[in-house]
């Protein structure tokens, strides 16, 4: 019995190693440890930021855990989502610079307007068109991006590890049909404070 016991407890502990790396990777930055040209002290610096601004996001107001998405990349907060008056974006804005560590904050939150379901099933048939051309154009890390549509403008956030590549990523954008715009918040790996050697 003890042994089983013993046993039970191992495969467990090993098992549950393995499922931390996913696509977010071990520390829920969007971006995969394997893949992600940040040092893993940027990372972890990143994911404290976003965890940090998170929290306090939803210390302000639990609404917004579903109506603000917030990500980080080398210090530089970006922001999205819809709120109801442009009081609460300035609010979130100030929030987002109070954060320690924090260079940068872009913020593209927009003021809600009345629930349309059709721009919202032509925001997500864009979304996911653009997920597929960039997974299967092999030019392209697909992990290092997250897309956002909102009104059928893309906001693409995200680190490139070559000009030619960001150029890649913002040309299959604005290749899908119904695009109005696109909104490239996209690093090079060159900007990066420290990279990985």
């Amino acid at each position: 019995m003890k042994n089983r016991l013993l046993i039970f407890f191992f495969t467990s502990l090993i098992l549950a190693g393995c499922a931390g790396v996913a696509s977010k990777g071990i520390f829920g930055t969007g971006v995969s440890i394997a893949f992600d040209p940040r040092t893993v002290g940027t990372q972890v610096d990143d994911s404290i930021m976003q965890k940090n601004l998170s929290t306090r996001i939803l210390m302000m107001d639990k609404k917004y855990l579903l109506l603000v998405k917030t990500k980080v990349l080398d210090g530089r907060i970006f922001l999205t989502g819809k709120v109801d008056n442009p009081e609460e974006k300035l609010k979130l804005t100030k929030l987002a610079w109070e954060t320690s560590g924090v260079r940068s904050v872009k913020n593209d939150i927009k003021i809600k307007e009345e629930f349309n379901f059709k721009q919202s099933a032509k925001d997500i048939l864009i979304t996911s068109q653009l997920r597929t051309a960039i997974i299967f154009n092999k030019n392209i890390k697909a992990t290092n991006y997250q897309i956002d549509t909102y009104k059928k403008k893309i906001y693409i956030y995200g680190i490139a590890l070559t000009s030619d590549e960001k150029d890649l990523v913002i040309s299959e954008a604005e290749e899908i049909l119904d695009v109005k715009n696109v909104v490239a918040s996209i690093i090079l790996v060159d900007d990066l404070r420290i990279q990985k050697d």
